[in-house]
């Protein structure tokens, strides 16, 4: 391994790295702008310029020089000062002096290294450039005057969201960045290219002119609006959430997040539910808390256990589940699932629905099986980390289902279940790939299992799992790809049917026949509200969505941007949101309100703070405890072999842009959803 001096000190780096890297790992502080550790090498900004002992007598790009053994740097010597202070020079020829009324204002790069590198004055007094603006879609707003031609948009569109849509035209100071034909960005990842420019060209066209970065209140949180749990901050201002940006976990999402993570928060403040709500004579009237729960009292009296059911939603956190499985327990019913999507999910055997490679893991497979599923628009990071591991090679990757159109190439086998039989049983041309390939990895969509043959499906992949050695003490190639972030929280807490109970299926059919009278919502708006019949339903929740709309009485409840939460991602990685703004009006914390209402029905639940209701967490499943970390589960018997149909597997998720409460309510997912439409009818 090389070994460099830098600055004095002496320092080992690992073969291949550059001279910058080996210098922010000795902690000298070297300036760039075109350089990106995520991106590949570009050159282009030169301001990371170094003096190398022995080299050529002028200053060398410190991004694009790979660090040599013996090597002799130095990052603050006065030949190195008076070229950056030059390159700073010109890169503000032709860059507006707009800071005051520029958005990225306070956490720009070239506001800081202008004030920590640069000369101070400008010697040039020419007319500045003026480029137009270019349209991007509803997400992104530019000023491309301030554009600094680093190409990190650019490498990021290409090489991370792997939607080649931007690119350059001209050259030197006639070089414009944009989509070539002026169009929307396509790409569900296209937000971060907000993030990583590092001057004010590329900003967040819902959040502009609204706030500045030190006014904002910052909470280290997550987000639930898929299954991946991003790691993100959630900066707010008084009681209103300004805007959602990526937190780095390299485990996770990196760096990145999702647009509908970035931008659906303004769903947030619409359609909320702020007081409770009591239907009388047919319509909903607010009431109090109290009216409320005498209601669900009064209905609830002498009925029978079984004809009671609670339903859990996608967005349901576990520590209401824990409370509302208890509550139901209580009241002798044993009706309860957070499966609304009626998939056949084994909850006695952990392994059997956790993304058991994990996110980080993917990067050491060497095949991959996708059935039934979407991963650009189911997760979309974890589509981002297949990308990434392709662009490695060595990485195949095909695909059971009907066509859909990711980042990288897929060989599809196929639109129906018959593939999948023939690779279990060995006559398909992908099983000698399966037995080949040392890190194989399968990976079934929620819609598969949702299907009437769905624990079939289940039973043949662990089939497949099993005869071609996915499972082994160092690899566990079988995956199921969630897109609830509720739905592991709810499975290992068992908030599935108890006993002789009915799942969410039969709960249905049973409401229509009449056969139960009471439902329980808790934050289920995917369901066909429709066959809930003449029941009594309760809902809780925090949007005025499907769900509250059919209620009889509704509980408001709080986003998780209003609580500490606990939810389980699909990796069965537990972790927490915290709350950064308080819930609108007379809205609770969800596992207060169930507290609260079992006290109303005289069924008091022995859990007074949310430290109470983890250690019941704990003694349920013990994994709740590990916070942040991965706990191998093993694969035992599931699935319940079966007559298998022929109808397409389909991915679960039809509109990215609208998939639960909170995107359908904002009117920026309805934008970028409108948008969709109408790019798939013009295709």
């Amino acid at each position: 391994m090389p070994t460099l001096t830098i600055d004095g000190k002496e320092i080992t780096v690992e073969p291949g790295m550059t001279v910058l890297q080996a210098c922010e790992q000795a902690g000298a502080d070297v300036p760039r702008f075109c350089y990106h550790e995520k991106l590949s090498i570009a050159g282009n900004c030169r301001m990371c310029l170094v003096q190398i002992e022995g080299g050529p007598p002028k200053p060398a790009a410190s991004c694009a020089m790979p660090a040599g053994d013996k090597m002799v740097v130095y990052t603050n010597t006065p030949m190195v000062k008076k070229a950056r202070e030059g390159v700073m020079e010109f890169l503000l020829i032709n860059h507006p002096l707009d800071c005051p009324i520029c958005d990225q204002g306070g956490e720009c790069d070239l506001q800081d290294q202008a004030m920590a590198f640069g000369r101070g004055k400008n010697r040039f007094h020419e007319n500045k450039r003026s480029v137009p603006d270019k349209y991007m879609g509803p997400l992104i707003k530019t000023q491309m005057t301030r554009c600094i031609h680093c190409t990190r948009c650019i490498r990021f569109s290409t090489e991370i969201a792997g939607v080649e849509e931007l690119g350059a035209t001209g050259r030197g100071e006639h070089m414009e960045v944009g989509t070539y034909v002026e169009k929307a960005l396509t790409s569900e990842l296209s937000g971060n290219m907000i993030d990583i420019c590092p001057v004010g060209a590329l900003t967040s066209r819902p959040y502009a002119f609204k706030a500045r970065s030190w006014e904002l209140k910052k909470t280290e949180s997550i987000d639930v609006l898929d299954a991946v749990g991003c790691n993100i901050r959630v900066d707010t201002r008084g009681l209103e959430v300004m805007r959602i940006l990526p937190r780095l976990n390299e485990a996770i999402n990196e760096e990145w997040i999702s647009d509908k993570t970035r931008f659906a928060y303004d769903g947030l403040k619409m359609q909320r539910l702020d007081r409770p709500m009591v239907r009388i004579n047919g319509k909903l009237q607010t009431a109090t808390w109290q009216d409320a729960m005498t209601a669900i009292a009064k209905r609830l009296k002498d009925i029978d256990g079984s004809r009671i059911a609670a339903l859990a939603g996608n967005l349901a956190d576990t520590e209401s589940m824990v409370m509302l499985k208890e509550l139901m327990h209580s009241l002798g019913s044993d009706n309860i699932d957070c499966r609304q999507d009626g998939a056949y999910l084994d909850a006695k055997v952990r392994g059997s629905y956790l993304f058991n490679t994990t996110i980080e893991g993917i990067e050491k497979a060497d095949l991959c099986l996708l059935v039934g599923t979407n991963p650009r628009h189911e997760a979309s990071l974890i589509n981002a980390r297949l990308r990434k591991r392709w662009k490695k090679g060595g990485f195949a990757i095909a695909s059971i289902g009907a066509p859909v159109e990711l980042t990288y190439p897929v060989e599809q086998l196929g639109s129906n279940i018959e593939a999948l039989q023939q690779i279990a049983q060995g006559t398909h041309p992908f099983s000698t790939r399966l037995k080949s390939a040392k890190n194989a990895m399968i990976v079934l969509g929620q819609d598969v299992l949702a299907r009437a043959d769905g624990a079939a499906i289940l039973a043949l992949a662990r089939q497949i799992a099993e005869t071609y050695n996915l499972v082994r003490a160092d690899w566990n190639g079988f995956n199921v790809l969630h897109n609830a972030a509720g739905r592991v929280g709810g499975l290992d807490i068992g908030f599935v049917p108890q006993k002789q109970g009915k799942s969410t299926n039969e709960i249905l059919a049973a409401t229509e026949a009449g056969n139960i009278e009471v439902v329980y919502l808790l934050g289920a708006d995917e369901i066909d509200m429709s066959r809930l019949g003449q029941s009594f339903v309760i809902y809780q929740g925090h949007h005025g969505d499907t769900g509250a709309h059919r209620a009889d009485v509704i509980l408001p409840g709080a986003a998780y941007t209003e609580k500490n939460a606990t939810y389980v991602n699909t990796e069965g990685r537990v972790q927490h949101t915290k709350l950064a703004v308080f819930p609108p009006g007379e809205a609770k914390e969800d596992w207060r309100i169930i507290r609260e209402l079992s006290e109303s029905l005289n069924k008091s639940l022995p859990y007074n703070s949310l430290s109470q209701i983890r250690d019941r967490m704990h003694a349920i499943a013990p994994h709740f405890a590990s916070k942040d970390k991965i706990i191998p589960a093993s694969l035992g018997n599931f699935g319940i072999a079966g007559r298998l149909n022929a109808e397409i597997l389909t991915p679960a998720i039809r509109n990215y842009y609208m998939t639960d409460p909170i995107s359908r309510a904002s009117k920026i997912m309805a934008e970028c959803s409108s948008l969709l439409q109408k790019t798939t009818e013009a295709a």
